[in-house]
């Protein structure tokens, strides 16, 4: 099997080694850089299979990178931040991140993380092929000129498919199981991130922003019911 590419941004040297060293250990190609912007320019040139993004780094903060990222990819990503907060737990899962350190962390725990992820991808990788061998008829669900492979989780406009990161799936997903009536943030919140109503958190608008980019050829919108949540709508010709 190739071996997995990883791109590393920190601004401590010693942590980028200790990553770099531990990564490859497991057998992981690793690609390091001192700034996030220095990894978004070569991760523009040529892809990586994960990135690992620490927060606060000169220049554009790993939050400015992870959203740039996922703009233009669903890579994995990981984020490594000094502050053991909610607030940047959230914000970084808010933004499309795939998981969250805090230092100091045990590299190992990290490796395992990493080896975690990338099972799963080729868990849902091997899924999708044993459903395609065996001729399965897959369970869709569709609104407009959108439908969702509900078995191997792709999302297809007019039969272009595009990507999302599994919480905009999920979101999509709940919006699609309750397209007759408008759903409440607090609804989408615990019923797609699982926070109560109390955590302060604008994942949901986030997240339908970043949909709605994605959507933008649809003829499927997203609509704001203001003061409440959200609505799928079948856009009016003009």
């Amino acid at each position: 099997m190739e071996s997995k590419l990883i791109y590393i941004a920190d601004d401590e040297k010693n942590i980028r080694k200790l990553m770099k060293n531990f990564l490859e250990s497991a057998e992981y190609d690793v690609k390091e850089f001192e700034t996030g912007d220095l990894l978004y320019d070569e991760f523009m040139r040529n892809e990586s299979d994960m990135v690992i993004l620490d927060i606060m780094m000169p220049g554009s903060n790993g939050f400015e990178i992870c959203t740039k990222l996922r703009e233009k990819s669903i890579v994995p990503i990981i984020m490594l931040t000094a502050r053991d907060t909610d607030a940047d737990y959230i914000k970084g899962i808010t933004l499309g991140s795939d998981d969250y350190f805090t230092k100091p962390f045990s590299p190992m725990a990290l490796v395992m993380r990493v080896k975690a992820i990338f099972r799963r991808i080729e868990l849902e990788k091997t899924q999708r092929v044993v459903s395609d061998l065996e001729e399965k008829k897959e369970r869709v669900i569709q609104f407009g000129d959108i439908s969702i492979h509900l078995d191997s989780k792709m999302v297809f406009v007019n039969e272009t498919e595009i990507g999302v990161t599994p919480y905009e799936y999920n979101m999509l997903v709940y919006l699609f199981e309750n397209k007759d009536k408008a759903v409440s943030r607090e609804e989408i919140l615990d019923m797609v991130w699982g926070y109560n109503s109390e955590v302060e958190t604008r994942a949901a608008d986030d997240t339908v922003k970043r949909l709605r980019k994605k959507l933008a050829g649809s003829k499927v919108a997203i609509e704001t019911v203001w003061g409440f949540g959200f609505r799928l709508n079948i856009k009016e010709k003009n």
